[in-house]
């Protein structure tokens, strides 16, 4: 395919290489945004959209990116944000798939906080994940991340 093509997949219509943010950052919002949209257009088959679409996002992130850092010759370039919105998604599909109704805003806050400071500090075993090859040494870490951020947000839903 393409180069365009993977490029504007991988860093999300060029926001990666155009806003002031990170791509990490732009990503996130970008995959709190589209969950947002995504369960209040599919409310009544919630769990399908949430977990057809980690899959979906999930498969085009590990190409686009993968492609991206060989086109730029980068492990894993910062302009690169498919992996966060893929990975942002998926703390919202755990959340909802526990509970199992739209996320409340403060669901999203919660995932998208939590998700963040995950994908940055990386704690064991994420991490290691950033080893694997090509496209999935970038997408496997936020996907980590964001499981282990929707279990999280689940937690603190119950307790607050």
């Amino acid at each position: 395919m393409s180069g365009t093509l993977t490029r504007l997949l991988a860093t999300v219509g060029g926001l990666g290489d155009r806003l002031p943010a990170p791509g990490t950052t732009v990503g996130s919002v970008v995959g709190a945004a589209l969950f947002w949209g995504a369960s209040s257009l599919w409310r009544s088959h919630l769990l399908v959209a949430a977990w057809v679409g980690a899959g979906v996002l999930t498969a085009v992130s590990v190409w686009a990116c993968g492609a991206e850092a060989a086109r730029r010759g980068e492990k894993d370039p910062n302009a690169a944000a498919a992996d966060e919105v893929a990975g942002q998604w998926l703390a919202l599909a755990v959340v909802v798939t526990f509970r199992p109704q739209p996320p409340s805003l403060l669901a999203i806050v919660l995932a998208f906080g939590l998700f963040r400071v995950f994908d940055v500090l990386k704690p064991w075993p994420i991490r290691l994940l950033e080893r694997w090859p090509g496209g999935w040494g970038i997408v496997a870490d936020d996907l980590a991340a964001g499981a282990a951020a929707g279990l999280f947000t689940l937690a603190l839903l119950v307790l607050l």
